[in-house]
């Protein structure tokens, strides 16, 4: 049995010449992620301040220009960063708090979902009153549209808006953070060894 599992642990262990790709991975897949969210915050900025200050349509914090800019350097700049896999680590840190005060402000009140889903095991009444104005959206498209043509490329869903993404890419920064960019395929790898050299 002991011998099996040494066994086993070393066929593991094979798996070290490859753990580049589980930040190359992440660090990929969040990046059209912040890169569209800082596109958009870049062409309408003035709006987002506005967004960002608004005490009755929008999410009324303090500061507004400066969190605006703050939030749109940290998701673009960000994204240039995951992509070349420089400063990963220190880059990691502001697109967190992004998440945080994104998943606070702006989702937290919605529940967990960012689909409402009430077979979900976070479904909350949100999502239930969701699935009815679901249900009645359906209607009207299948009696007033070419319903097999609208959902031929995918179903017709109910967007919740919950914290679920931003808890997501804050877990997956998280990790970024702690692991870094990876080997081989990041200019911080690249970087730390020139500096490092003997």
């Amino acid at each position: 049995m002991k011998s099996l599992l040494i066994k086993l642990h070393s066929l593991l262990n094979l798996t070290n010449k490859l753990d580049f790709l589980a930040p190359l991975f992440l660090r990929l897949y969040l990046v059209p992620v912040f890169w569209m969210a800082g596109s958009k915050k870049v062409q309408d900025f003035d709006s987002i301040v506005e967004w960002f200050g608004n005490t009755e349509w929008g999410l009324g914090l303090p500061f507004p220009l400066v969190m605006a800019f703050l939030a749109t350097a940290a998701e673009y700049l960000g994204a240039i960063a995951l992509l070349f896999g420089f400063a990963v680590r220190w880059f990691s840190i502001p697109l967190m708090i992004t998440m945080i005060v994104a998943a606070v402000t702006v989702h937290l009140d919605n529940g967990w979902q960012a689909i409402a889903d009430v077979t979900a095991p976070f479904a909350n009444e949100r999502v239930a009153e969701a699935t009815d104005k679901l249900s009645i959206v359906k209607d009207v498209l299948q009696e007033h549209t070419h319903y097999d043509y609208i959902t031929s490329t995918g179903n017709v869903v109910m967007l919740n808006n919950g914290i679920e993404f931003s808890v997501t890419y804050f877990v997956m920064l998280l990790a970024l953070l702690f692991m870094g960019a990876g080997k081989y395929v990041s200019a911080d790898y690249w970087i730390e060894k020139q500096l490092y050299k003997k």
